[in-house]
This record gives structure tokens, C-alpha cells and sequence, in this order.
């Protein structure tokens, strides 16, 4: 039997995200997708799709011009939809750009976009897939948005916030309690061989977010919350890179125990709009506070999180030198 889990309860009547600027990444389909609507029905005022393929986030916008809900309840929210390929930091860069040059205030980074292969793949900046896509485009945009989030938190007189979409695989599915990766090998260096790469990637990725949303947490607790959850299992197609066998299956255990888009989507709203400062740094799951992957917590853990920052922000200082400043930050 398949364990069926808790139910998401509504969005708080009173929360809203009212005059607020919005970037969602993977918007177009899925989770995103219904976060987006989600926060034009709380009152944004203008929503950014950041997608892979402009047509498919042109054809998202018209859905969501289209929903009945929206029409009636925030008609005037404008939609934007900003090229983003996070298999490739160039495309980061470039989004990020464009960004600070037409975004005159952002409150709500959320990074949902996210992919799950069982293969070794080479990602367009030549790391392994997975880890480019989950993580690695994600915290270049971050590192680059940064400035442009303390300045809307000082606008407002409130924080702004970046909240990852991340996942459970983490607690039991991690192999890095396992990995041994003595110095002067890399983190990063680990990840991108064809001879360690195994089907637990995903959750591997999922516990480098944990990792990041720590360190990230601690550049400007003040200004900026950092937080990212689990949305639990949820009807959307995460499977699609599946093989035909797995795919078939996994539809079936999404039938049978997944939760709706609409509840999925609701745990994205919490963490990025109701969840209070306490999540700062923190993994939520059923819209609580919850452990992250307990070698997180160990020495090693720690070890781990110190160098994958480090290592990280050397990378992305290559793609752009002008974050060199964030390595005096916390942890670099």
C-alpha cells in the first residue's frame, strides 16, 4: 500500500503578495505554473516566467489570461516571460541581466525549475547535468539578483525572499555520507565524473539545496529569508526522463498517493509568502519546519557545505567575475 500524505491546508485568507514583483522559474508547466497563478490570485502585480522555450511560456500566459479565477480577481497583473536555460550558466547570465535591466524591484525569488535523469549527462557549462540544472544555474542568478532583493527589502521596509524548491530524497537517498572526497579533489569535480554518477542524483542535488539555502540564509538574514521545501509527491511530470517501464509506474504511485498541483503548489506559497523568518536557512515539509539530511549535521556534513559553497562561488566567479565580492561573505 502506497502512504498517502497529509493534506495542504488552503493559502491564509489574509496573505497576499500585493504590488509585489515575482521571477518563477520552470514556470511553464508543473508546480510553476501553478505557483504563478497562485500568486496573481494573491495580488501580484507583475509575474516573471522564466523558461526554457519562449513559445511555451508565451502559450503558459495565455492559459493563465484564460483562467476564469484570475480574470476576475487580478486582470491587470502584468506577465513576462524571460528566457532561461539552467543547463547553461550563459542563459544565466544573460536572464540575470536582463533582469536588473528592466526589473526595477523583485520580492520573490522562487527557483523551482528542476529536472531528474538516471543517466550521465554534460551539461552546455560542463558539469553533470542534474547538479547545473537543480543547483548551480540557480545560485549564479541568485548571487546576481542579490543586490537587486536588499534593495526591494529597503523599499518595503520588509524582507524579500529566495526559496528553492527542494525535496525529502534528501533524508534517505543522499550518498554523500558515503562519498569520500579528500582535498585537493573538488566537490564539484566528484559530480562531474561519468564513474560517480548513480541514480541517486537527484536527492543528491536536492541535498546540495540544503546546503546552499544555508549559506545563502546568513549573506543578509535582515533583508533577505532564504528557505526551501518539499513539496512532496505531487501529480506533475518530473517522471518525463524516465524509461518507459519506470514512467508507467510512476504514474500510477502519482495516481494513486500523489497530491494535486493545487496542494503541491500551496506548499510553494507558504514558504515563499506565509512561512516567517524562523525558516531562514531552513527545510520545510508539510508547511513545517522539518530536519534537512542529517549528515548536514555532522562534521563531515559541515565540511561538505563549506567546501561546496567555496567551490561554487569559485565557479561562478569564472562565468562572472564581479561576484568575487561574495566570496568575503559568510563561508567563502
Amino acid at each position: 500500500m502506497f502512504q498517502f500524505q497529509a493534506s495542504v491546508p488552503p493559502t491564509p485568507g489574509d496573505a497576499n503578495v500585493n504590488g509585489k514583483t515575482i521571477i518563477v522559474t520552470g514556470a511553464n508547466s508543473g508546480l510553476g505554473f501553478e505557483a504563478v497563478r497562485q500568486f496573481v490570485l494573491l495580488g501580484a502585480s507583475r509575474v516573471i516566467l522564466a523558461c526554457r522555450s519562449l513559445s511555451r511560456g508565451q502559450e503558459a500566459v495565455v492559459a493563465l489570461r484564460s483562467d476564469p479565477e484570475i480574470e476576475a480577481h487580478n486582470a491587470s497583473v502584468v506577465f513576462d516571460v524571460f528566457e532561461l536555460d539552467l543547463n547553461d550558466y550563459q542563459s544565466g547570465l544573460r536572464f540575470s541581466k536582463r533582469v536588473k535591466e528592466e526589473v526595477k524591484e523583485l520580492d520573490i525569488l522562487l527557483n523551482n525549475g528542476g529536472i531528474s535523469l538516471l543517466q550521465w549527462r554534460k551539461s552546455e557549462s560542463g558539469h553533470e547535468q542534474t547538479m547545473q540544472v537543480n543547483c548551480y544555474t540557480h545560485i549564479l542568478i541568485c548571487l546576481e539578483l542579490f543586490p537587486l532583493l536588499r534593495k526591494t527589502a529597503a523599499i518595503r521596509g520588509s524582507p524579500t525572499r529566495i526559496t528553492f524548491v527542494g525535496s525529502a530524497t534528501q533524508l534517505k537517498q543522499e550518498t554523500m555520507s558515503r562519498a569520500s572526497i579528500p582535498p585537493p579533489d573538488s566537490i564539484l569535480g566528484y559530480f562531474d565524473k561519468k564513474s560517480t554518477f548513480s541514480i541517486f542524483r537527484y536527492a543528491d542535488s536536492k541535498l546540495a539545496v540544503s546546503a546552499y539555502t544555508r549559506r545563502l540564509a546568513q549573506l543578509s538574514p535582515s533583508e533577505v529569508i532564504v528557505n526551501n521545501l518539499c513539496p512532496g509527491l505531487v501529480q506533475t511530470g518530473l517522471d518525463k526522463n524516465l524509461p518507459g517501464v519506470l514512467r508507467v509506474l510512476m504514474g500510477f504511485v502519482r495516481k494513486s498517493a500523489a497530491r494535486t498541483v493545487q496542494e503541491g503548489g500551496r506548499t510553494l506559497i507558504h514558504a515563499a509568502v506565509v512561512a516567517s523568518a524562523e525558516t531562514n536557512g531552513k527545510f520545510l515539509r508539510n508547511n513545517k519546519i522539518e530536519p534537512a539530511a542529517a549528515f548536514l549535521e555532522t562534521t563531515e556534513g559541515e565540511v561538505f557545505i563549506d567546501r561546496l559553497w567555496r567551490e561554487t562561488l569559485q565557479d561562478v566567479c569564472v562565468v562572472d567575475p564581479e561576484l568575487r565580492s561574495f566570496t568575503q561573505e559568510v563561508g567563502a
